[in-house]
């Protein structure tokens, strides 16, 4: 129907006759001249109709908002004072020959100018408007390019590309996994993938020893920003390559996409241990372009005369840190101040303590705060030169349990960084390596810091005898604080897997039961294998600077995991449960 796309046209493109298709963005009726602004998923093109066009002149005056057109015409120059240098097509126009309503349209329940501000539950029930939005044009267009650049790199690359399945049995943490009952199987469940990680094994397994795949991934867990129950994973997977050589062709692939998308050069990525990345800035995935840095004092307080301080520093588990920010006297208020209190606390900090640094070489009157008086003189110039403060610092506290402290204080140098613009980059990439194997929990039970099939760097041996000082061979890729993949060495030993399984708590007949396909599997020449799954969602929200990753998404869900378009999930009929063996259990009615 189309000869061109509206946005295509230029100055080349003059006295060529061509037929458009698409939507009226606006229509402007000049003294008896109309103006269309013909919109497609390229661009606008301005359409003119005078009076010469006779029956598609009427046509032109009864169009309105959001009509669906069909214009052929004639490209032409623009008058000099009608150029619009913000349009790629505003040095042309078309003039309309003829004009066929392809369908009508009624108002639409929002304006669709990217600078009106509609709300992101009306914006999600009429997705299907939403989605002609420019913003959103350019976000999914984006995110084609980017997919499509990722499959020719990995292509030329040597990796296959090669589907798993999507229906599959509930993982080890169950509780996140969407379930889907058999018909035929009465009384038993799939699972739909949290990961294609143990299948993505055994294609290694199978001797295909480069894969990769542009995964659907489903987690029925709490939403974030960042976060939806269905999102799309680049799954990648390698046998006979350590971890440098699989960190170099991801990090490569990055930077590729990034220069031949978006013009930027991000460089080498540098690597950085976990337990430095925790010190230094409270979180495993840094924002380093924001100068700012945790210090502990951990030391200084044990014999302070302040249980706030003095409690967690005596505690094996405790933390005491310190942020400095600079010049922050004059750019922080006390109401600042109060209402960053009242943000760590969403991370379960119980307060948050400060000193404001006046003059340095006065430790009596030269320090404000209320906690100043529970500090001997020592202790003061001992913090003041750790942290290196000058006349004017304002200086942050932490204590408490060490992931307490950890999250919130590496949450407000963040918060920090944003506020007070500190950014000394536009973008600042890293590994961060040197996980540890587990992580406590509060009941004294261990829980894989990354999943069970890790690889660890030292012995089973070792690993039995110390679990919580063992390391394992994992990465992860972050970007400006946000993780955009991460992966590591699998192990490929049937006796180690079974190792971390015992480590866990999983004995071995439940290691028979959820994972015997995969210990089977070990025991038939498994080779070293490693991969890496970097999220779609998040690489495309940060390379396209949407502050959501619904923005992305043609159609995503709300925070509360709903389409409030198709109004899923939904109720089923009780003749589908009966076939499914399936019976709901009414809620209880609350009494008093």
């Amino acid at each position: 129907m189309r000869t061109d796309y509206c946005g295509a046209l230029r100055s080349a493109d003059i006295d060529r006759e061509v037929t458009l298709c698409g939507w009226v963005d606006r229509r402007r009726d000049h003294g008896g001249v109309i103006f269309i602004d013909l919109r497609d998923r390229d661009g606008i093109a301005q359409v003119v109709f005078d009076p010469d066009a006779a029956e598609h002149f009427e046509l032109a005056d009864r169009v309105r908002s959001e009509y669906v057109l069909k214009v052929t015409g004639r490209v032409r120059a623009r008058a000099p004072e009608a150029v619009n240098p913000n349009m790629v097509t505003g040095e042309i126009e078309v003039y309309g020959l003829q004009l066929e309503i392809l369908n009508s349209a009624e108002t639409p329940p929002f304006q669709l100018d990217e600078h009106t501000a509609v709300g992101e539950d009306v914006r999600l029930k009429y997705r299907y408007l939403d989605l002609r939005r420019n913003e959103m044009q350019h976000n999914l267009r984006f995110r084609s390019k980017i997919t499509n650049a990722i499959r020719n790199y990995l292509d030329d690359e040597g990796f296959l590309d090669i589907e798993t399945p999507i229906l599959t049995r509930a993982t080890p943490e169950g509780a996140r996994d969407y379930l889907v009952p058999s018909r035929t199987h009465g009384g038993k469940f799939f699972a739909l993938p949290q990961s294609p990680q143990l299948f993505k094994q055994l294609l290694m397994v199978s001797g295909f020893d480069r894969y990769y795949q542009i995964a659907k991934c489903f987690r029925d867990e709490d939403l974030r920003a960042d976060r939806q129950p269905e999102f799309t994973q680049i799954d990648i997977e390698t046998a006979f390559l350590d971890e440098n050589a699989i960190m170099s062709i991801t990090e490569n692939m990055i930077r590729k996409l990034f220069k031949e998308l978006k013009g930027i050069e991000l460089g080498e990525f540098p690597r950085m241990p976990f337990s430095e990345a925790m010190a230094k800035f409270g979180s495993d995935k840094p924002d380093l372009r924001i100068p700012l840095e945790l210090v502990d004092i951990k030391d200084l307080m044990t014999e302070v005369d302040f249980k706030v301080f003095s409690g967690p520093a005596n505690d094996p588990k405790g933390r005491v840190t310190a942020l400095k920010v600079p010049g922050g006297n004059d750019k922080l208020t006390r109401k600042q101040i109060d209402d960053y209190t009242k943000f760590v606390g969403i991370y379960g900090a119980k307060g948050l303590a400060y000193i404001k640094v006046n003059d340095k070489s006065d430790l009596e009157g030269g320090l404000q705060s209320p906690i100043v008086k529970f500090l001997p003189n020592d202790v003061r110039g001992a913090i003041l030169e750790r942290l290196n403060a000058e006349n004017g610092d304002l200086i942050f506290f932490g204590a408490d349990k060490g992931k307490i402290v950890s999250e919130a204080l590496g949450a407000l140098r963040c918060k920090l960084g944003e506020d007070l613009d500190l950014y000394v980059a536009e973008w600042a990439p890293l590994w961060v390596v040197d996980f540890p194997m587990f992580e406590e929990n509060d009941d004294g039970s261990l829980t894989a810091l990354h999943h069970p099939f890790t690889a660890p760097s030292c012995a089973p041996e070792e690993l039995e005898k110390n679990p919580l000082e063992s390391l394992s061979r994992a990465y992860d890729m972050v970007l400006n604080g946000t993780e955009l993949g991460g992966g590591s060495i699998r192990i490929h030993d049937q006796s180690m897997q079974e190792m971390v399984f015992r480590v866990l708590g999983i004995d071995e007949q439940e290691q028979r039961e959820k994972f015997g396909f995969l210990l089977d599997a070990l025991k038939y020449g498994a080779p070293p294998h490693g991969g890496l799954a970097f999220g779609l969602d998040r690489l495309v929200m940060l390379m396209t600077d949407s502050e959501s990753i619904r923005d992305v998404i043609a159609f995503p869900k709300t925070q509360s995991a709903a389409c409030v378009m198709t109004d899923a999930p939904g109720a089923v009929d009780a003749k589908q449960l009966r076939e499914l063996s399936i019976r709901l259990r009414q809620k209880e009615e609350q009494v008093g």
